[in-house]
């Protein structure tokens, strides 16, 4: 039996080889438009779609491979005598290789707004094809990806045809290729509609890896990374040296590094499970700003991951190794940095451009039976709006702790209140169901002096009783959302106590 390929690429990367090599074994090479021109210039003997189908393309190559006897040879299922007899009574030759990928939507997505550009670049003819050659597998090998042509033609050097188990892996190839080009066009339609939550939601992800677990020995765990992701996310990191990520690790890296980006000046934050154990940042010296960070709570620090927005030396990778860490990420390491760190065989060092830039996403969370979808919080508050609503008026310089500490207040889980100064946190309080709970344990973490220190919360507070305890540490200023119906009492307190307070009107709980 003739033996025929059917070639019908957009992505011309190593098809003439591949060509080559299929010709060498005896098939008959079909393909259309740009396809059969660069073929033919090579020198093979290419037969166009159009010569098979006895109809010409037309509609600017819209409709050219849409044809019974293209479809027919492709569905036809041969362990079938009844499929065999339809062919030969219709003349149909049966396709044993369909190697496709489609037009470049998304590649055109990027590069223009042009609508009428961009919906040429819908491909119908190729997905058709793509899915009916990948629900044949049986009988036909379907090739979406250049990376696949040697592997095919090594399956046929060495068994003269491709084996059942890689035509099956190859059929899910397409069928994710096509569903994943059905998702970029399904997102522009949305986009392009201002559908912020479309009535269908698809996600794509694409897996980086498995890891050794979860959260916990017994539960299974994998990353995977959004097809587009920027340059400073997670899945473009540099892993230096160490034991691979685990699961908890890139969580709290990922927190570490949201932390850190709130910082324009040189900033360290130093994070055990999600939550902040200690945050500093200088107007120079990122060395400082490290001291900072971990001197608020050094038993927490204890195996934490640290991140910092700055360069790591020598001096200041000496000064982080006097303590067990499991992961440290910074945007760049020096080399003799390096050469400190690598006397910690197990020390992951990471390698990722950090800045303060905020950008819009969306978190997503898993409940049983769906997912919630939100606005991460990004939100760019405007100070001008903030409200001082004490008769004590914060200081410049109080403001600016107070600032940092609103930044800070922001990450640690709630309810959450932190003790800052203006570059520094000194104690913080995390994922208690009473506010007053969290105001007693940052209060007992710390080994800092508070008196004079600033506070923050990241809703309002209920009652004055955080207010009361706060004041026996000697706080001069408090910086919280505003909005109970007891802020009447809680200014009061803050009042009798000689207290600042601000009210920001923005509340950042986070569960």
């Amino acid at each position: 039996m003739k033996r025929f390929a059917l070639i019908s690429v957009s992505n011309k990367e190593g098809i003439v080889d591949f060509a080559k090599q299929l010709e060498k074994f005896g098939f008959t090479i079909v393909s259309s438009g740009g396809t059969f021109r660069v073929l033919k210039e090579a020198g093979l003997s290419t037969v166009k779609v159009s010569d098979i189908t006895g109809f010409p393309e037309i509609l600017d190559g819209r409709v050219k491979t849409l044809h019974p006897k293209i479809h027919g040879g492709i569905l036809a299922d041969l362990r079938k005598e009844s499929h065999k007899e339809e062919l030969e009574k219709h003349g149909i030759n049966p396709f044993e290789i369909v190697c496709v990928n489609l037009y470049p939507f998304k590649e055109t997505v990027k590069k223009t707004d042009n609508i009428d550009q961009i919906i040429e670049n819908i491909d119908i003819g190729g997905p058709t094809l793509l899915r009916a050659s990948a629900k044949n597998f049986h009988t036909v090998t379907v090739v979406v990806d250049p990376e696949d042509y040697s592997m095919v033609i090594e399956e046929i050097t060495k068994n003269g045809s491709v084996a059942f188990e890689l035509r099956k892996e190859l059929a899910l190839k397409a069928f994710s290729h096509t569903a994943s080009y059905d998702i970029a066009i399904s997102s522009f339609f949305n986009r392009i509609l201002d559908k912020k939550f479309p009535e269908n939601l698809f996600l794509e992800f694409n897996l980086e890896n498995t890891l050794r677990y979860g959260e916990n020995p017994h539960q299974d765990a994998a990353f995977y990374s959004e097809p587009d992701n920027r340059k400073d996310e997670l899945p473009a990191l540099t892993q230096l040296q160490g034991k691979a990520l685990s699961y908890n690790n890139l969580m709290d890296s990922d927190a570490a590094i949201d932390m850190v980006r709130e910082f324009e000046e040189p900033g360290c934050v130093i994070v055990k499970h999600a939550n902040p154990c200690g945050i500093g940042r200088d107007k120079d010296s990122i060395h400082t700003a490290f001291e900072r960070a971990h001197s608020t709570d050094p038993m927490s620090a204890f195996g934490g991951i640290i991140a910092l927005n700055r360069g790591v030396d020598e001096e200041l990778a000496s000064t982080i190794t006097k303590n067990f860490v499991e992961v440290v990420i910074a945007p760049s390491f020096t080399e003799g940095a390096k050469k400190v760190f690598s006397k910690k065989k197990n020390l992951r060092l990471i390698e990722l451009p950090i800045n303060s830039e905020k950008y819009p996403y969306f978190n997503i969370k898993r409940v049983r039976g769906g997912i919630l979808l939100q606005d991460a919080d990004t939100i760019k508050e405007k100070k001008e709006k903030w409200q001082v609503v004490t008769d004590v008026k914060p200081d410049e310089e109080t403001m600016r702790a107070l600032e940092f500490a609103w930044k800070v207040v922001k990450h640690v889980k709630s309810n959450a209140i932190v003790f800052c100064r203006e570059n520094e946190t000194l104690g913080i309080g995390a994922g208690q169901m009473s506010r007053v709970d969290s105001v007693k344990i940052a209060v007992m973490k710390t080994s800092k002096d508070l008196k004079g220190s600033v506070l923050a919360s990241d809703a309002f507070f209920p009652f004055r009783d955080s207010i009361d305890e706060a004041a026996k540490i000697g706080v001069k200023a408090i910086i919280q959302p505003g909005g109970s119906i007891r802020d009447k009492e809680v200014i009061e307190a803050a009042n009798e106590h000689g207290i600042a307070m601000v009210f920001t009107g923005i509340r950042h709980f986070r569960h």
